[in-house]
């Protein structure tokens, strides 16, 4: 039944299976086995198109119903309180189906205060949540007594003004910003980028590792800037172009962090949910920084840019 309602919310069955993390070929496997059961067509499909058909928008919200009484029913089973929701915040990144990895096996509720990485995983250390995804380091997770399990990555790229072909990472420029208690997490991984690869570091004071200031910079230094992993909805100015970043490609990693001593059985079941599954394959040429808990490889998100 969730499959059914996945390709009836999603119309397209690539997308579908994605948002499943199965197979294209078992999802269609699956939906023909259930129209069979049902004896009739849910769905409309060519080549370009796919629409639900009379029978199938007829049960889509019967479906969706019983799926939430039974997604309550387990909860209920399981013990976890409506009154102890787990909390968890984030940067700028979280999975797209986050509520739905753990719908069943916790009341997740998602903090809207947006923060950096370690003020994120300062305050699981401290109680304020349960969970966040975040950039941490090994340092880290030793220092507060935390655990991080690899949820996803990204690959950093670059911005200069029109061309955009692949660029070297020690021909690319870093910002690194005077604020650290805003900009700490970003500033870490930049100068050992730069250390590491050659990469150029220019110091700022203005906040411009995002946003409009960002392109500005770009446009003052007249070079490639490796742009951060967080999140902006300023447009990239018509004039400029996104190149990838070569020998070695910069990548940042997203954890799920947790206390090391937790055991609130819906915290538990949450990290379990959200991290079952995940897989991130790194290009041999990827770059991570030396304290990263991942360098050397762990299950995680996989990502269809990687290998």
């Amino acid at each position: 039944m969730r499959y059914f309602v996945a390709v009836a919310e999603e119309l397209n069955f690539g997308r579908a299976a994605a948002r499943l993390h199965i197979a294209g070929p078992s999802l269609s496997q699956q939906i023909k086995s259930l129209e069979r059961d049902l004896g009739v067509p849910l769905f409309e499909r060519d080549r370009r198109t796919v629409r639900l058909t009379a029978f199938g928008e007829t049960l889509l919200p019967q479906t969706r119903a019983l799926l939430e009484q039974a997604d309550a029913l387990r909860r209920t089973a399981r013990g976890f309180a409506a009154s102890e929701p787990v909390r968890l915040g984030y940067v700028s990144w979280r999975p797209p189906d986050l509520a739905e990895r753990v719908s069943g096996v916790a009341q997740l509720l998602v903090d809207t205060w947006v923060m950096p990485s370690h003020t994120q995983a300062g305050r699981v250390a401290e109680g304020s949540i349960d969970l966040a995804i975040c950039w941490v380091r090994t340092t880290d997770l030793a220092e507060q007594e935390l655990s991080g399990s690899l949820l996803g990555a990204d690959r950093l790229f670059a911005v200069s003004v029109g061309d955009d072909s692949p660029v070297r990472a020690r021909d690319t420029v870093v910002l690194v910003d005077a604020d650290t208690e805003a900009w700490a997490s970003w500033n870490i991984y930049a100068i050992e980028f730069a250390r590491a690869t050659g990469a150029s570091v220019e110091r700022i004071d203005d906040h411009g590792i995002t946003g409009p200031a960002f392109y500005e910079h770009v446009r003052r230094l007249r070079r490639p800037v490796v742009s951060s992993p967080k999140r902006d909805a300023t447009p990239l100015p018509r004039d400029f172009a996104r190149r990838q970043v070569v020998d070695p490609i910069p990548v940042w990693t997203w954890a799920l962090v947790a206390r090391r001593d937790e055991e609130r059985p819906a915290v538990l079941a949450a990290i379990e949910a959200l991290t079952r599954d995940v897989k991130v394959e790194f290009d041999p040429d990827a770059w991570l920084p030396a304290d990263d808990p991942f360098r050397d490889g762990s299950p995680g998100h996989h990502n269809p840019w990687l290998r």
